[in-house]
This record gives structure tokens, C-alpha cells and sequence, in this order.
């Protein structure tokens, strides 16, 4: 399983940036995959996660109505749109699998397969 996640960058408060993450290996219509984030001196933390069976989303509840995570199935790539961003939104932004089909929320506790991380800043 290879994940490649890019997209990320310096951005203004307010501003917008989409992640991208590439997908080798498995379909993103079969398996769930998931965002994660780890901000400086944070801990890493779920953020959106895309079951496989039917498209479902999940987001914790700090990006609710400002990200979108959707997914190419075409290109297997899984998108982040992230609009309205804030310094809290600063950190690497991980994609990440744990080879299950469906979410049950946006943490994915078994994720075991990593994306290297892009690191989206945002400051004025």
C-alpha cells in the first residue's frame, strides 16, 4: 500500500488549499481512508475519514462546514478541500488506511498505512 499525500503550503487566514493523496495498491471504492493532522507539540488527531462501500463521510467537529474530503475514483486520489482556514488548522496532514471498507467515524484508531505528510500553513 503506497500513499502519497501533497497540496500542502503557506496560506493565509481565511484562505483555501485542497490536499491531495494518491492511492496505489487498493481502490478507493473498496477501502475507507482517512485525513489525519498532527499540529506542532500536538498530538495527532483524525480529521475526515471516506468509507469505501458507499462514499460516507465523517469529520471531526472543528472542520465541520469548512473541509470537504471527497475522493477520484477514477484517478484514485482522495482529496481535502479545505476552505476558511485558520492558525488552528496548521499542521502535517496525513492520509491514512486501515484496509477496513467502511468509517465508523473520523478517528480510525487501526490505520496502519501512512501517507509521508504535507505541511499546510496558515499565517499572515
Amino acid at each position: 500500500v503506497q500513499l502519497q499525500a501533497s497540496g500542502g503550503g503557506l496560506v493565509q487566514p481565511g484562505g483555501s488549499l485542497r490536499l491531495s493523496c494518491a492511492v496505489s495498491e487498493f481502490g478507493l471504492d473498496y477501502y475507507s481512508i482517512t485525513w489525519f493532522r498532527q499540529a506542532p507539540g500536538k498530538e495527532r488527531e483524525g480529521v475526515s475519514c471516506i468509507s469505501g462501500s458507499d462514499g460516507s463521510t465523517y469529520y471531526r467537529d472543528s472542520v465541520k462546514g469548512r473541509f470537504t474530503i471527497s475522493t477520484d475514483i477514477a484517478k484514485n486520489i482522495l482529496y481535502l478541500q479545505m476552505n476558511n482556514l485558520t492558525a488552528e488548522d496548521t499542521a502535517v496532514y496525513y492520509c491514512a488506511t486501515d484496509l477496513i471498507r467502511d468509517c465508523t467515524d473520523y478517528r480510525c484508531p487501526l490505520c496502519e498505512y501512512w501517507g509521508q505528510g504535507t505541511l499546510v500553513t496558515v499565517s499572515s
